[in-house]
């Protein structure tokens, strides 16, 4: 048995198929962790959703901001972007037992001295902090009233942490954390618009993991960072190597930290 955690797919399907072929994946010993943003921008979201949902508990997947964009779009609180990929998922006929499944997924996972979140976490954030916090998005993207809360969160950017934040304003820089973050300052201010490379952060702002402080005996895995790659740093790996922009699809093999990775042609393996 073995547990492989996975880059941003991004409606990836055929590499991901390539990817598991690799590994050698057995969907009855093995498991999957997903580094959120299943969805968008790839060719065939559908199957990628369709997949890894029929994996049931053979799979764990965190949300990421297209994922949450998805869902925006089926509850009709959202308009398609230019570069969405999304029209199969939402003309197909199981497309509401999909995003069902979707919204139920967590924000962050944590197990076995790993953490898996799809953009990162704040330095000011314990992790158990940081699932408390989850836990009270997941509860309201989980409740019947889920279009009325995510029409609340659109457009919505809350870049700064409080422990006074409450209300939407809290729900919505609790989110930007775990779907968005990429640079901050030391006292936690996001910059949730930048997606360069670390060399290029606005004055005073540096990569999340860079301010990471306090124990780290558990390892944090994150995407949403295309131009890292796959990149360690500080007790954190990102596992967002661009797939989608035409890079390569990683695993980490958390068992033995054996990484594996497809860039489109022939699959290359490295420690």
């Amino acid at each position: 048995m073995a547990t492989y955690a996975i880059g941003d797919v991004q409606g990836c399907y055929e590499p991901l198929r390539r990817l598991l072929d690799v590994v050698g994946f057995d969907p009855a010993a093995d498991r999957l962790w997903f580094a959120g943003d299943l969805v968008n921008r790839g060719p065939d979201s559908l199957a990628v959703l369709r997949f890894v949902k029929g994996l049931g508990a053979g799979a764990v997947s965190v949300l990421g901001n297209h994922d949450i964009h998805l869902i925006c779009r089926a509850a009709g609180v959202s308009d398609a972007k230019r570069l969405d990929t999304l029209d199969g998922v939402l003309a197909a006929p199981d497309r509401d037992e999909l995003v069902e499944w979707l919204r139920r997924l967590p924000l962050i996972h944590r197990d076995g001295g790993y953490v898996l979140s799809h953009a990162g976490l704040l330095p000011q954030w314990s992790t158990g902090m940081a699932v408390e916090l989850a836990g009270e998005v997941e509860a309201r993207l989980r409740a019947a009233d889920y279009g009325e809360f995510l029409r609340r969160q659109t457009g919505r950017s809350v870049e700064a942490w409080s422990d006074d934040l409450g209300g939407p304003k809290r729900w919505s820089c609790i989110l930007g954390v775990f779907t968005r973050l990429r640079c901050c300052t030391a006292d936690g201010r996001m910059a949730l618009s930048f997606s360069g490379a670390p060399a290029d952060a606005p004055q005073g702002y540096s990569p999340w993991f860079t301010w990471r402080r306090g124990p780290t005996d558990e390892t944090v895995l994150y995407g949403h960072w295309a131009t890292l790659g796959y990149y360690r740093e500080n007790g954190t790996v990102c596992l967002d190597s661009g797939c989608v922009w035409g890079g390569p699809l990683t695993a980490l093999r958390l068992d033995d930290g054996q990484v594996f990775q497809v860039p489109g042609g022939m699959p290359r393996i490295h420690r």
